[in-house]
């Protein structure tokens, strides 16, 4: 975890975003969630496969605790089935035959099977309906406000729609809290069943720094694409709603993440765990306790700012006795303008337990000493 960081507004307002042709755009940088350029980015549009991140996230997050095992089986019944019409993607489980959770959790992120969204909802919450519910209880504790669901797979339903914000917002979850099955969003290709099917994901093979997430398409939705890529320690994510082709979304995500890269900067001020002071410490056992930097101070901020970056420590003159590793002194903060723009915590790096009854009362008569004069 880093230290929050933001762009100052005068500076971000001096910069252009780029025009691109699309129902909604938003690019968000991951570590601290801002938001660099942004169109329609709060409007409540169909979501294609997109849907899917939460459908894949909602697995990964019951893989993580337990509730799901990766060679647990799942059974394609003849609702979730898919006979391979060319209206929608499948994985081509056979009905009323099983495949592994981590099967179906590639056939949904890789091959965006209907089929295996379906079979997997109706295995963790008993129907697609049910597990609806799920997806948008999950939404609302991530914060999507201008989403609702009614499936898990995207297909064109009234009242199923999220917004380019939302959507940011589930891939920076995706990537936070499913590092573990977050590699799968890269992989370029997954054979089921003889089959072999290559990630719709044309940045995957044209950018080698993009490392996901997942394309959608329906008429309704136009083609759509959340990509994520990390460039020198900086991790942008684009959303592309609504673009008229496979191409346009590809070359305007392309457009996009060049466009954040190009204009701005993570900058580090301090990594986590560097040593800022020897603190006096009074009535303990030992004189001074170390202290250094909790998270590491990062700074996002426009390269034409990166240079007038300050830093600004503010701990005690001394601290009393007994003090737990970890427990927070004080505060390094970064500056620019005089505003602060990040800050992380400085904490102790080693206990230091309170002195003897005798010991401290001596020292309390040092210390009032000292302070007569």
């Amino acid at each position: 975890m880093t230290g929050l960081s933001v762009v100052s507004l005068p500076a971000l307002a001096e910069i252009v975003p780029p025009e691109i042709d699309s129902k909604a755009y938003v690019l968000m940088d991951y570590n601290t969630g801002a938001i660099l350029a942004q169109k329609n980015a709060d409007q409540a549009l169909p979501p294609a496969s997109l849907t899917k991140m939460m459908t894949s996230y909602i697995i990964e997050q019951r893989l993580a605790s337990g509730d799901l095992k990766e060679d647990d089986q799942v059974l394609m019944s003849k609702n979730a089935w898919c006979r391979g019409s060319s209206t929608e993607s499948c994985m081509y489980v056979p009905v009323n035959q099983s495949a592994s959770v981590i099967d179906m959790l590639r056939g949904i992120i890789i091959q965006s099977g209907n089929d295996a969204s379906k079979a997997m909802a109706e295995h963790i919450a008993g129907s697609e309906t049910s597990f609806a519910t799920l997806m948008n209880e999950q939404a609302a504790k991530i914060g999507m406000t201008n989403t609702n669901f009614e499936n898990a797979t995207g297909m064109p339903a009234e009242g199923h729609v999220a917004s380019a914000m939302d959507l940011a917002k589930l891939a920076q979850a995706i990537i936070k809290n499913s590092d573990k099955y977050y590699k799968i969003y890269s992989e370029k290709e997954f054979t089921y069943n003889g089959i072999t099917q290559g990630n719709r994901n044309a940045l995957l093979i044209t950018d080698p720094t993009v490392d996901g997430l997942k394309t959608g398409h329906t008429d309704a939705a136009g083609y759509c694409l959340v990509a994520s890529s990390n460039r020198n320690d900086m991790r942008l994510i684009s959303v592309i709603m609504g673009a008229e082709s496979m191409q346009a979304r590809a070359d305007q995500s392309r457009e996009l993440l060049n466009w954040g890269y190009g204009h701005f900067e993570t900058v580090v001020k301090a990594p986590a765990n560097q040593f800022v002071a020897k603190l006096p410490v009074l009535y303990g056992e030992g004189e001074a306790v170390d202290v250094a930097t909790a998270d590491t101070l990062q700074v996002l901020t426009t390269k034409t700012q990166k240079n007038k970056i300050t830093t600004v420590v503010n701990i005690p003159d001394n601290v009393e006795a007994p003090i737990k590793a970890g427990q927070k002194i004080g505060e390094m903060t970064a500056m620019i303008d005089g505003k602060a723009v990040a800050t992380v915590p400085v904490i102790a790096t080693q206990d230091v337990e309170q002195a003897g009854f005798f010991s401290r009362m001596w020292q309390h008569v040092v210390h009032w000493a000292k302070n007569l004069f």
